[in-house]
């Protein structure tokens, strides 16, 4: 009896519905990555994909604990002389909410093929509505 090892093909995709409304970003940001990496599953095989679809709603609604809203900062270069552009989380956070929680899941999947294909099936939207119906997404409730 061998070790099992999950085969991408034999993975049940399932997708879940997340409200972020007053949860606090790197708790919830857990609670996605789990998901997205399938963690959560008792086939979990870390080279396969055996995660799931995370809808993510309210994301205008996240908060931070502390003083993170003006000290945490978002770096982004372009690889030209001069190209690193600095945001603070309130700034950025006033121009496009779901970006806080993208950047804070994007640092806990892996930072390779495997970690980018999962990312795809992280879906965030700043309001309370979403075009995934048809999926039937399970709601999930985060935990406090």
């Amino acid at each position: 009896m061998g070790t099992y090892m999950a085969k991408k093909d034999q993975v049940l995709q399932r997708w879940h519905l997340i409200d972020a409304t007053d949860q606090v970003v790197g708790r919830l940001a857990v609670q996605i990555a789990t998901i997205l990496r399938g963690k959560h599953r008792p086939e979990y095989t870390p080279h396969v994909d055996t995660g799931e679809f995370v809808i993510v709603i309210n994301a205008d609604k996240v908060r931070f604990t502390g003083n993170k809203w003006d000290s945490k900062t978002y770096a982004s270069y372009s690889h030209y002389p001069g190209g690193l552009h600095v945001i603070s989380a309130r700034d950025l956070f006033a121009k496009r909410p779901e970006r806080i929680l993208i950047e804070a899941v994007k640092r806990m999947v892996p930072r390779n093929r495997l970690g980018r294909q999962q990312m795809t099936k992280l879906k965030i939207y700043a309001g309370p509505s979403h075009p995934h119906q048809a999926q039937q997404p399970l709601e999930l409730k985060p935990k406090t």
